[in-house]
């Protein structure tokens, strides 16, 4: 007899019934089918692990695979974009040191010269000109600004660059906005100039005229060595026809060597750091960074333009 016997027909058939004597017995484990609880417990299975790697697949490479095209064009604009960023910053802060420095500049300037005139005219009220006092005014006026040039030097040398340092220090390294922390060193200069001018302006006599005119001397210094050093040196605002003194361009050059370090730090002071240089064999290292410098700034001005 040739019936056909399903799977599940043969799993009751061989769980109810006993088969008869001398009956072939087929071991279900032979079975096509043979496992039925397996059968319902995979392919739930391999369902749910076939779905979990497609999905995670496909967001990862919607989400963080970008186009190439996106890749060239960042690529391209960034280092543009930081490069306006940067040139937008330095602009700005050349603008507010600039500001900063003609106020400072011009209020100095204006009160100096005010000051000499109303004490000369307070002095000469009685119909006597005090030719001794006014003459110390001048000489010492003179001296003091040229003794503020030896006065740095050292000061350079034994403070800044030595028990300073940590202040100083700011000078020696990328800027980061208008002003740092070097600055300082031209407010203490100035208090000495003001307590001198002071001093003298309300006082007849030589000893106050001396004071005055030291006081004075310190004033036109720092008037000085803040356009030559902050100006035509650093760069932190436009300077103008100085730019063009050939004797300001050496003594550029020379400050500049002391950032480089090339003789040790030499020279330490400004208006005479070609002399400096001089002594110690390094007028052609001088003559080499006086050309770079003035092809640069040609170069600069030629964008500009």
């Amino acid at each position: 007899m040739s019936a056909k016997i399903s799977p599940s027909a043969t799993t009751l058939a061989a769980s109810f019934r006993r088969p008869p004597s001398g009956a072939r017995i087929i071991l279900l484990s032979s079975l096509p089918v043979r496992r039925p609880v397996e059968r319902r417990i995979r392919p739930p299975l391999l369902h749910r692990r076939r779905r979990t790697a497609t999905v995670f697949f496909v967001l990862a490479e919607e989400k963080t695979t970008p186009f190439l095209d996106d890749v060239e064009e960042e690529k391209s604009i960034a280092p543009s974009n930081r490069a306006a960023e940067r040139s937008a910053r330095k602009r700005s802060e050349r603008t507010t040191y600039l500001i900063t420095a003609v106020m400072s500049s011009f209020g100095i300037t204006s009160m100096a010269a005010a000051a000499v005139y109303y004490r000369f005219a307070w002095q000469m009220e009685g119909g006597d000109v005090p030719v001794t006092e006014m003459a110390g005014t001048f000489a010492l006026s003179v001296g003091a600004a040229v003794g503020m040039e030896f006065w740095a030097r050292w000061a350079h040398r034994a403070l800044w660059h030595a028990s300073l340092w940590h202040m100083h220090e700011s000078h020696h390294r990328p800027r980061e906005g208008p002003f740092e922390l070097n600055d300082v060193f031209a407010i203490i200069n100035a208090v000495p100039a003001i307590a001198l001018l002071n001093f003298g302006f309300f006082h007849r006599g030589l000893l106050p005229g001396l004071c005055f005119g030291a006081g004075l001397g310190i004033t036109l210094f720092g008037i000085a060595y803040m356009f030559v050093h902050d100006g035509l040196v650093h760069r932190r605002f436009p300077v103008g026809p100085i730019a063009d003194v050939p004797y300001f361009q050496r003594v550029a050059a020379a400050h500049q060597i002391h950032h480089s370090e090339k003789f040790e730090g030499v020279p330490y002071g400004l208006f005479m750091g070609p002399k400096e240089l001089e002594e110690i064999g390094g007028l052609k290292e001088l003559e080499k960074e006086v050309s770079r410098r003035i092809k640069a700034y040609n170069n600069s001005a030629e964008i500009k333009t």
